[in-house]
């Protein structure tokens, strides 16, 4: 977009989504970057839905740097102090105030607990002090959680079957397929293992950065579960508006 096209995308109503998603090890099949890439499967497919609408919607680049403790010790993890996080998308957010957007909304794909801390402090920043409307489907929460599959819903899913999908529909070149399809299953839940303390991978039992099951993974339901996210996106965006009308 040129600064003209962005000037007339804002206005009451108007959404921004922000993909949001890290640069972390994820097993030894996927590329660092593959929150990223599913952050903006989501935000595309919800920004599909908001348009079809009659909402105005700019889909801004993603911010692919942010808190990834769990995966610290991998080497291409990059991992940003929460603080970090928290007054980036502050200011990202005081951006989209000042040139007249109507929601921001945080098409998110990583779930590490102090990067989404770090969210919620800042989601709650811009709502009081800016007083921008604010999306933000928290996927590791219920109810959006509970739609994203078995997987999913049993915590053994980072690099696994769910994200696997996801990247052979929307990069497949960027799959290493070969050592995919030769990955033992690892149904250790890192969600019960970040309740219980533990504070990395290793800890967890991903000594290769992986849950789940990537050897089962299909480009049919990464597309499927694409569809999926974006709706969830634009259920987030309706109740926030409604929110808004109802003040």
């Amino acid at each position: 977009m040129t600064w003209e096209e962005a000037r007339d995308a804002a206005g009451p109503g108007s959404v921004a989504i922000l993909p949001v998603g890290a640069i972390e090890a994820h097993g030894p099949h996927l590329p660092l970057d593959t929150d990223v890439i599913i952050a903006q499967a989501m935000a595309r497919s919800g920004a599909v839905r908001l348009q079809a609408r009659g909402s105005r919607v700019a889909v801004l680049p993603p911010l692919a740097y942010t808190v990834a403790a769990f995966a610290r010790s991998f080497p291409g993890t990059v991992s940003l102090r929460p603080e970090t996080v928290t007054a980036t998308v502050l200011d990202i957010g005081g951006s989209l105030t000042r040139h007249g957007f109507g929601v921001l909304a945080i098409a998110n794909a990583h779930l590490d607990p102090a990067h989404l801390s770090s969210l919620e402090a800042a989601v709650n920043v811009v709502r009081r002090d800016l007083g921008l409307a604010v999306a933000f489907p928290n996927l590791a929460a219920k109810p959006w959680a509970l739609r994203l599959g078995e997987e999913f819903k049993s915590g053994a899913c980072h690099a696994g079957q769910f994200e696997t999908s996801i990247v052979l529909a929307e990069r497949p070149e960027l799959v290493r397929d070969e050592i995919r399809a030769g990955l033992a299953p690892n149904p250790a839940s890192l969600s019960r293992a970040i309740r219980d303390g533990k504070r990395s991978f290793e800890e967890a039992g991903g000594p290769q950065a992986y849950f789940g099951f990537p050897a089962q993974a299909t480009a049919e339901e990464g597309r499927e579960t694409v569809e999926i996210l974006g709706t969830i996106l634009d259920e987030a965006v309706q109740a926030e508006l409604s929110r808004e009308r109802a003040r």
